[in-house]
Parts: structure tokens; sequence; C-alpha cells
């Protein structure tokens, strides 16, 4: 992936935002996760790891022929993190220890949930069926967590 390429794509989704914070392109996830963004509620910013994203985008498509669209949905999803109103209340309830395991898989579906619909609202111009493969696949885990947990809430 071209740097060049990168930064016109993140200056042109932060000039459509209109949000006001900082976007750093990055390698790889420090832990070695395959973590392809990350928004930082704290300090407004989000970090885009490059080499994590081709390979995700290689393991999902076969091929990085469509890196640059995914780098772009995937920037678009951690802009939708930092747009979220009700990302810090979110927050908030997953803290909460009282709270029950299918509450709390819920609350973290829905922190997901809404940063794809405010992505998918931010570049229209990505196909839907693309985009859908990418929600599909990044909200897979969580949907399994919420059923594992209402199975498990119904048996008790």
């Amino acid at each position: 992936m071209e740097k060049l390429n990168l930064n016109r794509i993140v200056d042109q989704l932060l000039q459509r935002s209109g949000l006001e914070l900082s976007v750093r392109l990055e390698m790889r996830f420090e832990d070695g996760r395959l973590i392809g963004g990350k928004y930082g509620m704290i300090s407004r910013s989000v970090t885009m790891y490059t080499e994590v994203i081709q390979e995700q985008c290689l393991q999902l498509f076969g091929s990085v022929g469509r890196m640059e669209d995914y780098f772009t949905v995937v920037l678009a999803h951690e802009l939708g993190h930092a747009a979220d109103a009700d990302l810090p209340r979110l927050c908030e309830e997953l803290e909460d220890a009282a709270m029950s395991g299918e509450r709390r898989t819920r609350i973290a579906l829905q922190i997901e949930e809404n940063a794809w619909n405010y992505a998918l609202a931010l570049v229209p111009e990505v196909d839907a069926a693309f985009f859908s493969i990418v929600i599909d696949e990044s909200l897979l885990a969580y949907r399994i967590q919420v059923e594992e947990a209402a199975a498990a809430a119904a048996t008790a």
C-alpha cells in the first residue's frame, strides 16, 4: 500500500466526517493481534495498522486487489467510534461489574454496530456487497458471544 494514497484517504474521510482527531499509520498493533484499526477515546485519535489491514484483506478476499477499499472501510469504522455520542456511556456500562455476561456482550455488539452504521453512511461509494462481507466478518465473534450468553442465561 502506498502511504501517499492512504494519507489521501485519511484526509478525505476526516474532511467528510468533520471530526477533530488525529490519525496515525503504523505497521502492526503492539501485541501482535490482527487489529486493523483502533480508536482512542481519551486521546481522540485513530491508529491504523497497515500491515494488518493488508493481511486481513488477503485473508477475507484472497487478494489485496481491493486494499484501498478495505482500508477505507476500516478507517470509516474507526471514525464511527469517534462520532458515536453514545460511546462514553456504553463503555461506562461495560465497566459495571454487576452486569450480566449477556448484557455485557450485547453492549459490546452495540458499540461495534454503531460504528459500522456510521461507516456505511460515511462511504456510500464502497459497494454494498463488499461492505457487507467486511461487516459480517467483523461482527461474527460478537454475535456468537451474544448467542452463547443468551443460551447460557436461558438454561440457568
